[in-house]
C-alpha cells in the first residue's frame, strides 16, 4: 500500500492541513519550516497549489486558502453521506447502553436528526430522522452552539426565543452562555428534561482533528438514571464520537 502514495501530493495536503490547524496566511518560510523541506521545495508547492486553485497570493510571497474549498465543504457536508458512516457506530452504541441513539447535523438554528438506532427492548424513546430540536434546550443543540464561535452564538442569542419548555428549560441568556462554556470545558452536554418532561439525554461532539464539530452522538431516554448514573454512558459515548473521528479520516485499504 505504501508504495502506491504519492509523497509530492502528501507534502501539498499537509500544507493544506496547516490552513486546518488555524492559519490564515502562510508564507514559504512557515511551509518549509513546517514540513521540514527547503525553500526552493515550498515555493514550488505553493505556487502548485495557486495554480490548482488550492491557494491564492494576497500579496508578495503570502498565501491564503482559494475559494474551490468553499465548494468543496459544502459538497462533503452534503453528499459525503455522513449518516451512513455513523450508523454502525450508533447500533454498536445502542447495544452496549441499551438506550436509544442519534446523530445530528446543524440547520437553520436547529439540531437535526441524520440517524439514529434503537436498543433492542419492548420500550424505548424514539425519534423520526430529520426532527429538529431546539438549540437553547437539547443536549444536541447545546452542544452546536457551544462550539460555534462569539459571533455566531451572539447571531443566536440576538433573535433566539427562551420560551421555557417545562421548569427545567434554561430561559436567561447569561446562565444558558455559562452553560455553554461548560459544555465546551468538559466535552458533553446534557438535557435534564429541558425541552420535555421526563426526557433526558447525554451527548458529545464528533470533532474533526482541528476541533471542528461536525456532528454529536447522544444516548436518550426516559429515566434520570441515564445522568445520574452516566459516567459510563458518557465514556461509551466519547468512544463512539472517537470513532466517528477515525471512520471521517479512514482511507480503503
Amino acid at each position: 500500500m505504501t508504495s502506491q502514495l504519492n509523497g509530492s501530493v502528501l507534502k501539498a495536503f499537509k500544507i493544506l492541513d496547516l490552513f486546518a490547524a488555524g492559519k490564515i496566511e502562510l508564507t514559504a518560510q512557515e511551509s518549509a519550516d513546517a514540513l521540514g523541506i527547503n525553500m526552493i521545495t515550498a515555493h514550488r508547492f505553493l505556487h502548485t497549489l495557486v495554480h490548482a486553485g488550492a491557494l491564492r497570493v494576497t500579496s508578495r510571497g503570502v498565501f491564503r486558502l482559494g475559494y474551490m474549498f468553499a465548494d468543496l465543504g459544502h459538497r462533503v457536508m452534503r453528499d459525503g453521506n455522513l449518516a451512513g458512516l455513523l450508523q454502525p457506530i450508533l447500533d454498536q452504541l445502542a447495544r452496549v447502553t441499551g438506550e436509544a441513539c442519534m446523530a445530528t447535523e446543524f440547520d437553520h438554528d436547529m439540531a437535526v436528526c441524520i440517524a439514529k438506532a434503537l436498543p433492542d427492548r419492548p420500550l424505548y424513546v424514539d425519534i423520526r430522522i430529520g426532527s429538529k430540536l431546539d438549540a437553547f434546550c437539547t443536549a444536541h443543540g447545546k452542544l452546536w452552539l457551544a462550539h460555534m464561535s462569539k459571533t455566531d452564538q451572539d447571531r443566536y442569542f440576538a433573535k433566539a426565543d427562551l420560551t421555557g419548555m417545562t421548569d427545567h428549560t434554561i430561559t436567561d441568556v447569561k446562565a444558558l452562555k455559562s452553560e455553554l462554556h461548560h459544555i465546551r470545558e468538559h466535552g458533553y452536554a446534557t438535557n435534564n428534561g429541558e425541552r420535555e418532561n421526563d426526557i433526558y439525554a447525554l451527548a458529545v461532539p464528533i470533532l474533526t482533528r482541528h476541533g471542528n464539530m461536525v456532528s454529536a452522538f447522544s444516548v436518550f431516554g426516559a429515566s434520570p438514571a441515564l445522568l445520574e448514573n452516566g459516567g459510563d454512558t458518557r465514556n461509551h459515548l466519547l468512544a463512539a464520537a472517537k470513532d466517528a473521528q477515525e471512520i471521517l479520516y479512514s482511507t480503503p485499504q
